[in-house]
């Protein structure tokens, strides 16, 4: 899941550096949690258009997550602090974790591919695993996954990097990642999930 918190072009981002440094580790330990990137885009740096607050979370357990969201499982915080944002949901399909998962990630990519209705979706999602095999593979990624919505039939390409996005992923949006929460990073399922 992930919900983007998009602020004015002024905004003093260090707010939300200040925020993650003083409360990011609240989910160093959380049950059902696999882990909790603390994202930001900041206006005009690796060509993001906006300032953002993005956190991503690759969760466990969807019960979990309903608690984290509606049961006062910490999500009133961003709320209190920014109202409800729309938050975007995912059904994981597969995870890679890559040679340089023992690092702190300091950088994230996301892309979102929509899939076409002339195509089949089993051989689309086919193509997509074998592309994330290979992402698997790529020099200083720390973890991948692979998720789709059904909603609006789109595949999502997440990755976590040792420093930086490598150029190949241009195409991809592109965070900072300021604190990684990963209380179930070793138990995420490697490979296809379904």
């Amino acid at each position: 899941m992930q919900y983007e918190i998009t602020l004015p072009a002024d905004y003093d981002m260090r707010i939300i550096r200040e925020r993650v440094a003083t409360r990011g580790h609240a989910l160093d330990e959380r049950p059902g949690l696999g882990l909790k990137a603390y994202l930001i885009r900041e206006r005009g740096v690796a060509g993001a258009p906006v300032n953002q607050y993005a956190p991503f979370y690759l969760w466990h357990d969807t019960g979990r997550m309903g608690e984290f969201l509606v049961g006062g499982g910490g999500f009133q915080g961003i709320v209190g602090d920014f109202g409800r944002p729309v938050v975007q949901h995912w059904t994981g399909l597969a995870a890679e974790a890559g040679q340089a998962r023992g690092a702190a990630p300091r950088a994230a990519s996301r892309r979102l591919t929509q899939m076409p209705a002339t195509a089949g979706l089993t051989e689309q999602v086919a193509g997509a695993l074998t592309e994330l095999r290979e992402l698997g593979r790529a020099e200083g990624l720390h973890t991948a996954a692979l998720a789709v919505d059904p909603h609006h039939w789109r595949l999502l390409t997440f990755a976590l990097w040792e420093r930086e996005v490598p150029g190949a992923y241009a195409g991809a949006e592109r965070y900072e990642v300021l604190h990684l929460s990963a209380p179930g990073l070793a138990s995420l399922p490697r490979g296809r999930a379904w």
